[in-house]
C-alpha cells in the first residue's frame, strides 16, 4: 500500500559545456519539473556540470543518494564529448556495453538513413544492467538504471522520453497551488506570511514581489498536496490581509 503522505523527490544534472558557456539556453528543467509535479514527485535541486567525467560522477553520486530519482540531460549522443554514459557507469561501478535492444532499434531507424555507423552506434552504449527509455522521435533511446534516468539534451526528444515514462514512477500526491495577489510591499506582510504558513503545516507559501503601474505588489503562491488545507490557508491569508486593510486578489495580479 502506497504511503501518499510521503514526499518523493528528484534532482536533475544538466550536462554540457554549451549550457555553461551560454551558447545554449536550457529548456529541460522546466518541462521535467512540470512533468514530475504531475507524477507526484518534487524537484529538489538542479546542477549544471561540464563535459567532464569526474564532475558528472561527483554530481551523480551525491544527488542519487539523497533523492528518490535522478534525471540527467545531455551527453548521450554520437560524438566524442558525449560522455554521460561512461560517467554514470563509473559512478555505479559497472562496465559500458552496447545494449542489444538499443542496437536493434538504431539499426532499424537508420536502415533507410545511411546505415548504422560507428558514431551512431555510440548511442546504443549503456551501463551494464540498464533498461531503455523509448524515444519515438529520433530512435536513439534514453537509459534507465536504478534510480537514474538518462535523457537527451534536445528538449523535444526529452519530452518524448518523459511521455513514455508517464505513470511508471512511484510518487505521492501531486502538489497543487493557489495564488493570491495583493498591492502591498512584501516586507509589510512578512510576519503574516510566516504566521499563516506556520499555522498550516501542510502548506508552503512563496512570495513573489513585482513593480507595476508605479507601485509595488506581490503574488503569494500557496502549495499543498491537500486541497482543503490549501483553501483553509488561503482564507486565513485573505483574512490577515483584510485586517491590514489590504485587498486580496484570488488568482493573483
Amino acid at each position: 500500500m502506497t504511503d501518499e503522505s510521503r514526499i518523493w523527490t528528484a534532482a536533475i544534472v544538466i550536462v554540457g559545456d554549451e549550457i555553461l558557456s551560454g551558447r545554449t539556453q536550457d529548456k529541460n528543467i522546466s518541462q521535467i519539473a512540470v512533468w514530475l509535479g504531475v507524477q507526484g514527485i518534487r524537484l529538489r535541486e538542479v546542477r549544471v556540470v561540464a563535459d567532464d567525467i569526474d564532475a558528472i560522477v561527483e554530481a551523480v553520486n551525491i544527488l542519487r543518494a539523497r533523492n528518490d530519482y535522478l534525471f540527467t540531460t545531455g551527453g548521450i549522443g554520437p560524438t566524442h564529448d558525449d560522455i554521460t554514459v561512461d560517467a554514470i557507469a563509473q559512478a555505479l561501478g559497472v562496465d559500458v556495453i552496447v545494449h542489444p535492444k538499443a542496437r536493434a532499434i538504431l539499426e532499424s531507424y537508420y536502415n533507410t538513413r545511411g546505415g548504422l555507423t560507428d558514431a551512431r552506434l555510440r548511442m546504443a552504449r549503456a551501463p551494464d544492467g540498464a533498461d531503455l527509455i523509448e524515444n519515438r522521435m529520433s530512435g536513439a533511446p534514453g537509459i534507465r538504471i536504478g534510480n537514474i534516468f538518462m535523457m537527451a539534451g534536445v528538449p523535444g526528444i526529452t519530452a518524448q522520453m518523459l511521455d513514455s515514462l508517464t505513470g511508471q514512477l512511484e510518487g505521492g500526491l501531486p502538489l497543487q497551488s493557489l495564488t493570491i495577489g495583493c498591492w502591498v510591499p512584501e516586507s509589510e506582510v512578512s510576519d503574516l506570511l510566516a504566521a499563516t504558513e506556520k499555522a498550516h503545516a501542510n502548506c508552503q507559501i512563496g512570495s513573489y514581489p513585482f513593480f507595476r503601474e508605479g507601485k509595488v505588489g506581490a503574488n503569494f503562491v500557496i502549495r499543498s498536496t491537500d486541497p482543503e488545507e490549501m483553501e483553509t490557508c488561503a482564507a486565513a491569508l485573505e483574512s490577515g490581509l483584510a485586517r491590514l486593510e489590504r485587498e486580496a486578489v484570488r488568482g493573483g495580479i
